[in-house]
């Protein structure tokens, strides 16, 4: 690939950059895991400065509540695979890089095959089964790992599996060694975010990539950096190595594909059925069927079905209000009605059939506006 020097020339005049990184940008192989709130700055700076071959990883599409925060699409885009609403805009910014799109959800059955091909791997996805798969895989396959992650008003960035000047390494589940049960940390489609604050921390995962490719200044190595826009109280934490001898984590990748992340995380619970937003249109017509929302009461859209409105904090004291034997929770994106089925599984047995909606209202909607 010929270096267009024009293009690049604002960088390439650093001092302590040069021609020799901008080289190494050229020749990079990066790939991105989520093109929503943090992949979209993230892509586009990585377009920007260069980087010669970027893979995205999606199976998710363009909806009305990501652009106050996905910059990279439009209004236009509603309904389109993010994939290739990205592939689109990205080329258009430059068509010197190469631009590879995979419209899947990572997993254990296609991730070995798919970061085989690159250099460096991105975390920007926005749930613990696919943080904690990709920081195994990454750790088993010995690919750095960017870390991003954001809460309402806090972000935070690392870089996981790159060994310092005393060469250790640090991993995800040195920082966070177990998963949360599900609920325990609220998504934004739960919590919400401010539109900016991806940004800011996507931003900052291109700039980590870009120092660890070229191998300017000091990146986050084996450290955490927090910032809460809200007062732009920042800090940077050293993250200590732990034990990793857990049975339950895998260490080649024989055991890696054996693994269920979503059982591991407490996404997918025995007993408890996930089902899908077609599954749930026709299971919802059945008279026999109690759906419960156990989302706060002012919480929207509401459901064009009858429904029990049952707070997931009131589910208990409120569970003989159920006349059918067959119930259905649900909730906005689907954690609050995993873990509202649960505590109905443990109060009314084995003789109820008790499903939740998967990936929530959210995930309902979408389908329905494809």
């Amino acid at each position: 690939m010929m270096l267009n020097l024009e293009r690049y020339d604002r960088q390439i005049k650093l001092q302590g950059f040069g021609i020799e990184a901008q080289e190494k940008l050229t020749i990079a192989k990066v790939l991105v895991i989520g093109a929503g709130g943090l992949g979209c700055p993230l892509l586009q700076y990585l377009t920007a400065a260069g980087v010669g071959n970027i893979g995205i990883v999606d199976d998710d599409r363009v909806s009305l509540s990501n652009l106050h925060r996905q910059i990279l699409y439009a209004t236009s885009d509603i309904g389109k695979l993010k994939t290739e609403a990205a592939f689109e805009r990205l080329s258009s910014m430059n068509p010197e890089i190469q631009i590879n799109i995979i419209s899947e959800r990572i997993s254990t059955n296609n991730a070995i095959q798919i970061l085989s091909d690159y250099d460096f791997v991105i975390d920007c996805t926005d749930n613990f089964p696919t943080r904690y798969l990709l920081d195994d895989v990454c750790r088993i396959l010995k690919k750095p790992l960017i870390f991003g992650a954001i809460y309402q008003y806090e972000g935070q960035v690392a870089v996981f599996n790159v060994e310092d000047k005393k060469g250790s390494s640090t991993h995800y589940r040195d920082l966070f060694p177990q998963p949360p049960k599900p609920g325990e940390v609220p998504d934004c489609n739960d919590a919400g975010v401010i539109g900016v604050l991806p940004g800011i921390i996507g931003t900052l995962q291109a700039t980590e990539a870009i120092k660890l490719i070229t191998g300017i200044g000091e990146a986050l190595i084996n450290r955490l950096m927090t910032i809460n826009v809200l007062d732009y109280q920042t800090a940077i934490f050293e993250i200590p190595a732990e034990n990793m001898t857990n049975k339950s984590i895998p260490s080649s990748i024989t055991e890696f594909e054996k693994m269920d992340y979503e059982v591991h995380c407490g996404i997918k619970q025995i007993g408890i059925k996930n089902i899908s937003p077609a599954e749930f249109n026709l299971i919802s017509k059945d008279p026999e069927t109690t759906i419960i929302d156990v989302r706060e009461i002012n919480e929207y859209p509401k459901l064009g079905i009858p429904y029990l409105s049952i707070p997931l904090s009131q589910l208990k004291e409120n569970s003989t209000q159920i006349q059918h034997k067959n119930v259905i929770v649900v909730c906005q994106s689907g954690k609050r009605s995993l873990a509202g089925a649960q505590v109905l599984q443990e109060i009314l047995g084995s003789d109820y059939n008790i499903s939740h909606l998967e990936g929530g209202i959210n995930q309902l909607n979408q389908k329905i506006n494809e």
